[in-house]
């Protein structure tokens, strides 16, 4: 392994729950909440509104869904029906017969638009409030806070480099730890990682580090620790995604919560082909973020700790193969 001075830290034990704990996500977003409660009520309000009020549309609907869902329990329609199973079901809509695609061109985290939408309501009401109180200080407090919700949320372009050699950031945030780990499922159960720290500011969600095909995703759940603490990464909730390079590489990424994130979203599944910068989850509110790798690997470093990075632009480091 090639290496700047004095990045690779000495090996460290117990940084990973036990496998036994782990559980298959049921949802993009396992650990449940009250807004993709709401969306879920909707979704069958609205699905039942359909059949009643538009069977036509239905049937057209119907007819173009693709794929096959063996003991399928999802209700799918239309593509908005997928948002929430998308990771466990296998009905799938052709990209030209997805009406709703725009609301992925709106620079906001799509999976974090029933948290923008509950959050506006509820600030609208209040500020109506203040103002009926003539409490005009208060408002300016209210709308400051509706912006940060909604710039939490936000989701710039990114481009990744093309070199195949780099392996990029999944997440924005500040470098914490690179070093080596016990991690069940790597070759002698060591892997050496890469820790990123999410702080309340940065954009949450999460992008894909290197191309490959996903082998497995695992939710544990657990407690909400500061993702500081030293014991997060043993006892938090978090969420794993392990895939593997076309050259057999396992590489796996681990959503990890802290004392404010409680809500993690992964939406793809075994079995599918994802490239390296695409987005494939999100984290709310501030979090961790670990990228792990087969110890022994030819690979050179390009950031260390304390690096400020962005999710997948930034160069965390080159393999000596592609």
């Amino acid at each position: 392994m090639h290496a700047t001075p004095d990045v690779i830290a000495p090996a460290t034990v117990d940084h990973e729950p036990p496998l036994s704990e782990a559980t298959l996500p049921t949802s993009v977003q396992p650990g449940g909440g009250l807004c993709i409660g709401l969306e879920a009520a909707w979704g069958r309000f609205r699905r039942g509104w359909l059949r009643s009020a538009r069977p036509g549309y239905v049937r057209r609907m119907m007819a173009l869904r693709q794929g096959t869902c063996v003991g399928c329990t999802h209700d799918v329609i239309d593509p908005r029906d997928l948002k929430l199973v998308r990771n466990v079901c296998g009905h799938w809509f052709r990209t030209e017969d997805d009406r709703f695609r725009w609301r992925d061109r709106l620079h906001l985290a799509r999976y974090g638009l029933a948290e923008i939408v509950t959050a506006s309501t509820g600030c609208a009401a209040a500020i109506a409030a203040l103002v009926l109180a003539g409490l005009w200080p208060g408002c300016i407090v209210v709308a400051v806070l509706w912006f940060q919700l909604v710039w939490f949320f936000r989701d710039p372009t990114r481009v990744a480099p093309a070199d195949p050699r780099a392996m990029v950031s999944p997440a924005d945030g500040v470098v914490t730890h690179i070093d080596e780990v016990v991690a069940p499922g790597f070759p002698g159960d060591r892997a050496t990682r890469i820790s990123i720290y999410l702080s309340v500011w940065n954009v949450h969600l999460s992008r894909v580090p290197r191309s490959g095909r996903v082998r497995g995703v695992r939710y544990f759940r657990g407690a909400f620790l500061n993702a500081r603490h030293k014991d997060c990464v043993q006892r938090n909730e978090q969420l794993w995604l392990d895939y593997e390079e076309p050259n057999g590489r396992l590489v796996r990424v681990k959503q990890i919560s802290g004392a404010l994130a409680r809500r993690l979203v992964c939406v793809v599944k075994p079995g599918e082909e994802i490239r390296a910068g695409e987005r494939f989850g999100l984290i709310k509110y501030g979090s961790r973020t670990d990228v792990l790798v087969p110890t022994g690997e030819p690979i050179e470093w390009r950031v260390k700790v304390g690096t400020i990075v962005a999710a997948g632009t930034t160069v965390l480091a080159q393999f000596g193969d592609a």
